[in-house]
């Protein structure tokens, strides 16, 4: 199986550092600004920086090559560092909530302390900016090399653009209270900060969603289809026991029990060997264990639990 590691390793470094500049120009403005919300947010763009540093190290250690201690490969070390990125997101949905909960309760005076300048929004805008370039570089080369590290990178910094343009339109509200006379838009960035959690919590979950079946061996391919497909190979009597694991279009092990009309070794070796030749150009990138049966063997389940006999 190819190597992607390294072009992921190039797209992490570069991530990294960019989200460490926007870290540090959101920390700044916040404290010139006095603006809690930009601070949260800034809070927040720490866990983008934690994320490439977590995917550094998954990805150090996710080979797709087996050896002797891991002889299936690497690779979920990867879908647990997407799992690591679930659980930043789900903190910095808490730290978002919590910010917005304590500015409800904090004195109009201090909210009054909040000053907003145009060149500051416009410093907030080429953030914003930087960040929509991080999440669909790390989108698109994630989904072209299949990481499921970048492309959970990717998804929590989707969550971040939806934060930092929150964040711009409450403190746009702050710039045009000042200048209005209109108290009341002083409370936008609060009350925007809510759905701005749930989107955060909402990104979480497809992480989640998303690797966990990869986590715990859910099926990878239906066993009706690998059926359908190794018994027009020639000699094959019947294909039972079906069993698959892993992610299409990166990594699948498929095992099977195969009842071959033949009793000679090398025949039955020919039949296993166009089955598995048949399913790398239909599946992609598989390994396959046959466990080869004689002509007198019956057997009527396709797969484990399934309820309808071989027709």
């Amino acid at each position: 199986m190819q190597d992607n590691r390294s072009q992921v390793r190039r797209v992490l470094w570069l991530t990294l550092l960019l989200n460490l500049f926007v870290m540090a120009l959101k920390f700044s403005l916040g404290i010139a600004t006095g603006s809690l919300s930009l601070q949260a947010d800034a809070l927040h763009s720490v866990t983008d920086s934690a994320n490439n540093v977590l995917g550094l190290v998954t990805n150090r250690f996710s080979s797709p090559k087996p050896d002797r201690e891991h002889p299936y490969g690497h690779q979920k070390f990867e879908a647990v560092g997407a799992l690591g990125i679930a659980a930043f997101l789900g903190i910095a949905c808490f730290e978002i909530l919590k910010v917005a909960v304590e500015k409800i309760f904090v004195s109009t005076g201090d909210i009054n302390t909040v000053k907003v300048s145009p060149a500051e929004l416009w410093l907030l805008l080429l953030v914003l900016g930087i960040n929509i370039f991080v999440a669909f570089y790390e989108r698109s080369v994630g989904r072209k090399v299949h990481s499921p590290i970048l492309i959970a990178d990717a998804k929590h910094t989707m969550s971040d653009i939806w934060v930092t343009m929150i964040v711009i339109a409450g403190l746009v509200g702050v710039w045009q209270a000042n200048n209005l006379n209109i108290p009341q838009l002083r409370w936008l960035d609060v009350a925007l900060a809510f759905p701005v959690a749930l989107l955060v919590f909402y990104s979480g979950w497809e992480v989640i969603s998303d690797n966990l079946p990869w986590l715990v061996d859910e099926m990878a391919i239906a066993p009706e289809a690998i059926n359908d497909l190794v018994m027009t190979v020639p000699g094959v009597i019947n294909c039972h026991d079906i069993a698959s694991r892993g992610m299409l279009g990166r990594q699948v092990f498929i095992e099977m029990h195969l009842i071959v009309d033949t009793d000679d070794i090398f025949i039955a070796h020919q039949i296993t060997e166009q089955i598995e030749d048949l399913l790398e150009k239909r599946f992609g990138n598989v390994r396959v264990l046959i466990h080869v049966e004689p002509p007198e063997y019956e057997e009527n389940e396709i797969s484990f639990g399934n309820t309808e006999p071989i027709q």
